[in-house]
């Protein structure tokens, strides 16, 4: 069981850290598009991702569209606050990917508009918050993959 963790365009290194952490101990695939918001010698992100950084499986590409290129055929689900249907009603399969979007903006408007029968939301039960900490959120979704898998 593993599944493929995407961030696009992340902002913050301290939230990739923490995913990196969480990629390598549930045996998923960091995939990383650029143009990222922090170098990836940020010591940041290596602090949030303490000595385990140099163990996580990370794939870097350079625009969204090399990794659509380089992921043509991959099973694909994504996650916004804009999405209509919950994350536990997704029919869990190994190797699948999760996409996520950018802290400040999530996923690009055409993204969500082009997938939205794939696309997911977590649900929030208070009307005082938008939407959870991307890396509390990609932690939701990997834990409840596993879950519907094992």
């Amino acid at each position: 069981m593993a599944f493929n963790i995407v961030l696009i365009e992340p902002e913050i290194p301290n939230n990739t850290g923490n995913i990196g952490r969480l990629s390598l101990g549930t045996g998923s695939t960091l995939h990383l598009v650029k143009p990222f918001g922090f170098e990836i010698t940020d010591t940041r992100l290596k602090r949030a991702g303490l000595d385990y950084w140099q163990h996580v499986n990370i794939i870097e590409y350079d625009s969204i569209a090399d990794f659509y290129e380089k992921n043509l055929d991959a099973k694909m689900v994504y996650f916004s606050s804009h999405g209509k249907k919950a994350h536990w009603d997704i029919n869990f399969e190994d190797n699948m990917f999760f996409i996520f979007g950018q802290e400040s903006k999530g996923l690009p408007k055409s993204i969500i508009e082009d997938n939205k029968e794939k696309t997911y939301k977590i649900p929030l039960f208070s009307e005082h918050i938008r939407s959870l900490n991307l890396a509390n959120a990609v932690s939701v979704v990997v834990f409840e993959g596993l879950r519907n898998l094992r």
